[in-house]
């Protein structure tokens, strides 16, 4: 399954534009409830006058909501990309750490965001379950269950060693693209004869 992914995905990466973990940092905490297009385009124009912790707060909150206001939750958002921006000045000089405790105590991280970060960052082999791996995990049936959690944990089992580093990427990609929450392209996907969603849709 990953083999044929692989090959139908070559370039298995975010497609949040960041030039920095800290813009990535900051690009997936906007990306909340979000799409990565709308967070592209207004990071694009934050990015090109603040990029660094400092930058930022001297924005001020107002100053920041200015460029993010098309983004949803925006207000929210813009308090804890500042707040974040103020502990990583105070306690991680101003970089942003590459362990999960360390990440998820950031404001607007959670586990799904460190993932993203540690893996798409720093390399590391996790998984972020976000809405599309959920319905991937559950349609295709390699990793079933009722929670994010516990459909992260049977992926981390599941997948090959292999492909563990580019998983969430092959994945998300594939839901995004091909396996679509409401009218799945199976006629266009090269997994369809591995996955049980076509024979239990027919039955």
């Amino acid at each position: 399954m990953f083999q044929r992914l692989a090959l139908a995905i070559p370039n298995p990466t975010t497609e949040l534009v960041h030039h920095s973990v800290f813009e990535l940092l900051i690009a997936v905490i906007l990306s909340a409830q979000a799409t990565d297009k709308s967070v592209n385009i207004a990071t694009a124009k934050l990015f090109a006058v603040a990029n660094t912790p400092q930058a930022i707060l001297d924005l001020g909150l107002a100053g920041l909501e200015s460029y993010i206001r098309t983004i949803g939750l925006y207000r929210s958002k813009a308090k804890n990309v500042l707040a974040t921006c103020q502990i990583l000045i105070e306690q991680h000089q101003g970089q942003v750490p590459d362990n999960r405790q360390a990440l998820e105590a950031l404001p607007g991280v959670g586990r799904k965001t460190a993932n993203v970060i540690l893996n798409t960052a720093f390399g590391h082999p996790t998984i972020a379950v976000d809405t599309h791996l959920f319905r991937l995990g559950n349609r295709i049936g390699i990793a079933r269950g009722k929670t994010p959690l516990e459909v992260e944990k049977k992926l981390l089992k599941n997948v090959p060693s292999d492909y563990l580093r580019d998983a969430h990427h092959l994945l998300i990609l594939h839901g995004r693209y091909t396996c679509t929450a409401r009218k799945p392209k199976c006629t266009e996907c090269v997994i369809q004869d591995l996955c049980g969603y076509k024979a239990k849709a027919i039955a």
